[in-house]
């Protein structure tokens, strides 16, 4: 199994920034492609970023110049530094982990884990 710890969430006002983390612990060999999705209300889940294990990134168009994914490796940690934040922001952000390893009772493989999700409002 593998869990993901997130924080940094809450409320800010329209250009304020907020820094998201996620970290991971559990039973895996290798951590793959660490991510970010968000959910706004009555919205579907879509890609924020993600970040891969050689470190090359991927960006939804509408946070691009805005927002930065990085990560830890030694501590198993991705961030998101969520800069000149606007209302069309404010949703659930998820943390995404995708990981080669072995889950109790099954064989070796990749699996995806989800984490539980953080509030980011964006309001005046």
């Amino acid at each position: 199994q593998v869990q993901l710890v997130e924080s940094g969430g809450g409320l800010v006002q329209p250009g304020g920034s907020l820094r998201l983390s996620c970290a991971a612990s559990g039973s895996f060999v290798t951590i793959n492609t660490m991510g970010w999705y968000r959910q706004a209300p009555g919205k579907g889940r879509e890609l924020v970023a993600t970040i891969s294990s050689d470190g090359s990134t991927n960006y939804a168009a509408s946070v691009k110049g805005r927002f930065t994914i990085s990560r830890d490796s030694a501590k198993n940690t991705v961030h998101l530094q969520m800069l000149t934040l606007k209302p069309e922001d404010t949703a659930v952000y998820y943390c995404d982990v995708d990981v080669f390893g072995r889950r109790l009772g099954g064989p070796p493989g990749n699996y995806r884990y989800w984490g539980q999700g953080t509030q980011v409002t964006v309001s005046s």
